[in-house]
Order: structure tokens, then C-alpha cells, then sequence
């Protein structure tokens, strides 16, 4: 009986962390060899939702592609979050190809995005990105001397590295605002790259395909942003002053 506990805790954690993995998990029990049957079959599902997700209305970011648009981590590729609607990956390939004409060599990075199948299927820890219309992108990051650092970010995933400032919102339990201040003396001490920033966001403002994004209120002041776009995702949501978010 434990056992069955035991592996039905891992199918539910793969399937909340992957959405594949949990089917995987499962297949693999049926092999003498489970943990190697699990990475062969993960591996093969993995490979086929790139070719199936697309007769369902998405399509993946390109996990190896070196221009203006790159996925940041190999954690996103790898947990099958790079999916998107077709309309939305123009959209950042544009909006990308824009930034990067006006400042060479920029590369902008994408977090988290959406799972292959299924619409109202949660990507925890978001509250949305249930329908292939949601991304996270990074934000760009400068050094010490203000020199744009292409493909960098403070923290080895994109998020959770905070940039402080005033905010309005309460202390509150019940929430997905997260401050982790243990978290924050452990990222790299980059400070915001304002020009590409205010690019982007601009870009993304002004295109017509775009609907929201969400930025914390002090980032908006201080990079002088002003679209009926971009707004202040709630005191009981995640933070975005660690990433934009955007969606249709």
C-alpha cells in the first residue's frame, strides 16, 4: 500500500511539473527496468507533443534557437513549458526582432509559457498560463558599469530575484506574494538594463495582438512606462518586478 502511495505522489508531481511525466511514471512500472523505461518514454512523449500540440492550436519555442528569441533555461524545454499559440510566438519573434534592430545583439529571453495540451490545465505556480496565451519573459540585466549583459539573469531560472521597491501591498498569507528575502542575498548583484526594458514593454504595448502585462507599479514609474496595458497584477498574485508577463 505504500508503495502504490509512493508512486501515485510521483505521478502527481511529474504531471503538475511536466504534464507528461505522470503518463511516463506510470508506463514504466510495466518494465524491468523502470527508471531507464521512464526516461525512454518520457523522452519519446516529450518528442511527440512537438509534433502533436500544433493539430491542438500550440506550438513549442524553439529550445535550440541562438537569435533574438531564446528560451532562458533548459528547465523550461525540458519540463515541456515552451508552449504557446501560434499567434503569441509571432508575437514575441517580432516584438524580439524589434528590440534587437535597435539595440544589436540582444537577446530575450522566455520563462515560462505553457503546457502542450489541454486548456485550463494549471502551470503551477501560476495563477494563469493554463491556454498556451501567457509567457514570462526575463527582463534584461546590466552590470555595474550599465553594460548590457546578453543571455544573463540574476537568479538561474529567471525568477525570484526581486528588484525592490515601493509597494502598497499588505503582509498577507494567503498569497502567492512571495518576497523570499532568504532567496535574495544569493543572486547576482545585476541591476535592470532600462533602455532595452522600456523597448520592450513599449513594443509589446503597442501591438495590437497584445492584451495585458503585468508589471510591478514602481517599475512602470521608474522605467516610464505609460499604455492601459500594462497593469498591476493584484497584491494576492505573483510578484513582476523578477519578470514581465504577457498575454493575448
Amino acid at each position: 500500500m505504500l508503495r502504490l502511495v509512493f508512486h501515485c505522489c510521483i505521478i502527481v508531481l511529474l504531471t503538475a511539473l511536466t504534464q507528461l511525466g505522470g503518463i511516463a511514471w506510470g508506463l514504466s512500472r510495466l518494465f524491468r527496468r523502470p527508471l531507464l523505461a521512464f526516461a525512454g518514454l518520457y523522452l519519446g512523449l516529450a518528442v511527440l507533443a512537438v509534433w502533436v500540440a500544433p493539430m491542438t492550436g500550440r506550438t513549442a519555442l524553439s529550445c535550440f534557437e541562438r537569435g533574438p528569441l531564446q528560451v532562458q533555461s533548459w528547465f523550461y524545454c525540458a519540463t515541456n513549458r515552451t508552449y504557446v499559440t501560434p499567434e503569441l510566438k509571432a508575437l514575441l519573434h517580432d516584438s524580439a526582432a524589434e528590440v534587437e534592430a535597435d539595440h544589436p545583439d540582444t537577446q530575450t529571453l522566455v520563462l515560462d509559457a505553457g503546457f502542450p495540451f489541454f486548456t485550463g490545465f494549471p502551470l503551477l505556480p501560476h495563477l494563469s498560463h493554463d491556454d498556451g496565451e501567457k509567457v514570462d519573459l526575463a527582463f534584461y540585466y546590466a552590470d555595474t558599469a550599465g553594460r548590457y549583459l546578453p543571455g544573463q539573469t540574476r537568479s538561474p531560472i529567471g525568477y525570484f530575484a526581486f528588484e525592490q521597491g515601493a509597494s502598497s501591498c499588505p503582509d498577507q498569507w494567503a498569497s502567492l506574494r512571495w518576497d523570499l528575502a532568504w532567496l535574495q542575498p544569493l543572486w547576482k548583484t545585476y541591476g535592470l538594463e532600462p533602455d532595452r526594458n522600456r523597448l520592450l514593454i513599449e513594443t509589446l504595448a503597442r501591438d495590437p495582438r497584445s492584451g495585458k502585462i503585468f508589471v510591478e507599479p514602481h517599475l512602470q514609474q521608474s522605467l516610464g512606462l505609460h499604455s492601459a496595458k500594462i497593469r498591476f497584477q493584484g497584491c494576492r498574485a505573483a510578484r513582476h518586478d523578477d519578470h514581465i508577463h504577457l498575454q493575448l
